[in-house]
């Protein structure tokens, strides 16, 4: 009760404020991941501005320059990958800072094969911590799964990977799988609590850091690289959502197996006494 799918995580380093020049490295290493015929690849956390929120952080001065970098979801950077996924008929996810009317939010993106928006997720635990006056650096305020053509998915932005209630919230909310761009921590600390985030929900997780990735399946690593802009390929099985339908057709599967390997141990066991 799984659909294999094949994906790819870039761990591409950014350069800080060079929006046009991420976007064309960005677009290289999908073109490149489509090339493996993967089904869906997956850049960094804020990967399109250079995720400048610690720069403005230590220096307010900086913030006026947000409004430079950041970009509305229907903004040209946006339809730019949107006709990039259509035209190579991969799914394209990827961390960007986005503009709405109330300042700028931490966002992930999940554009389909088809170029269409499936979903979005702004970050809603900052490692940086939170006050009312950042304009540049809002915090999410809801933690939702989304369809996509390969199920339900869910996000968690770099320092979410820590929380193991974000994760479960989204597995509870239908995701089937989870997307981790992140731009923090390469600890071994940091593997662990991605693999852990896998294994306590059951489902295949991909993460895309700056300097490390990893793809997770049926709770196992099955594919990881250390460094910076390495692009990483595997397999995930993405798992059939929880129904009474989907357990009956399970339980079919298990009895038809069952029913011939009992035949097959009686035989063995009566030729066994025989001797």
């Amino acid at each position: 009760m799984f659909t294999t799918i094949k994906v790819a995580a870039i761990s591409m380093k950014p350069v800080k404020w060079e929006k046009a020049a991420n976007a064309d490295r960005m677009e290289d290493f999908f073109r490149k991941a489509a090339s493996e015929k993967v089904h869906v690849a997956l850049a960094p956390e804020g990967v399109l501005e250079g995720y400048v929120t610690n720069e403005i952080i230590a220096k307010p001065v900086l913030a006026a320059r947000m409004l430079d970098v950041a970009e509305k979801l229907d903004g040209p950077y946006i339809k730019r990958f949107q006709e990039l996924a259509r035209g190579l008929k991969t799914c394209l996810c990827f961390g960007f800072a986005e503009q709405k009317r109330d300042g700028v939010y931490n966002c992930a993106i999940f554009i389909d094969l088809k170029g269409n928006i499936c979903g979005t997720h702004h970050k809603a635990q900052l490692a940086e911590g939170y006050h009312d006056s950042w304009e540049f650096n809002r915090i999410g305020k809801q933690l939702r799964a989304f369809e996509t053509p390969f199920g339900k998915a869910g996000f968690l932005i770099c320092n979410e990977r820590w929380n193991p209630k974000i994760a479960r919230t989204l597995v509870m909310d239908g995701a089937q799988a989870l997307y981790i761009p992140s731009f923090g921590s390469r600890s071994k600390s940091q593997n662990e609590n991605v693999l852990a985030r896998a294994r306590e929900n059951g489902v295949p997780t991909v993460e895309a850091n700056v300097g490390v990735n990893m793809i997770i399946s049926k709770g196992e690593v099955v594919a990881y690289k250390w460094g910076c802009d390495q692009l990483t390929v595997g397999e995930i099985d993405i798992p059939e959502l929880a129904s009474s339908k989907n357990a009956r057709k399970m339980e079919r599967e298990y009895l038809k197996e069952q029913s011939v390997n009992m035949k097959l141990n009686y035989k063995k066991t009566m030729a066994h006494l025989k001797k």
